[in-house]
């Protein structure tokens, strides 16, 4: 599973470094959609399409955006299958609240402390060299 995810959010990289340390057997593979990985995985969207939510894309190719990915994330994370079950039950409800929370990313990337978003980098770089092994 690649998770996609806009590089250049401070608080996109705080979430997404979030899931890598709950992603101990290393299932998620994680790329910005800037990057050239990024941009192949998406290519049939927009620019803007790309970075108007994150994305999952399995091992099949098949492709999930907004808070329709939280499942199928949620699906390969130690303990997450209760958390898919109950956001695959909640479609609607899961969506809304995914779009409020990523129409306010600036936002919210502004209210965490540098440090974490440091470190958020930090653990986005260590799986990034992790994967090229």
């Amino acid at each position: 599973m690649t998770v996609l995810y806009d590089g250049d959010c401070g608080f996109c990289r705080w979430v997404t470094a979030w899931l890598i340390r709950w992603d101990r057997p290393h299932r998620l593979d994680v790329e910005p959609i800037q990057e050239p990985e990024g941009t192949r995985m998406l290519a049939d969207l927009s620019p803007q399409e790309r970075l108007r939510s994150w994305h999952c894309v399995d091992e099949t190719g098949k492709r999930a955006s907004g808070g329709a990915a939280f499942p199928f994330v949620f699906q390969v994370l130690p303990g997450g299958i209760p958390l898919a079950r109950l956001t695959r039950s909640l479609p609607g409800a899961v969506d809304a609240a995914y779009r409020f929370v990523a129409g306010w990313r600036r936002f919210w990337g502004r209210l965490l402390p540098r440090r974490s978003i440091e470190r958020a980098d930090s653990i986005l770089e260590k799986r990034k060299i992790e994967n090229r092994k």
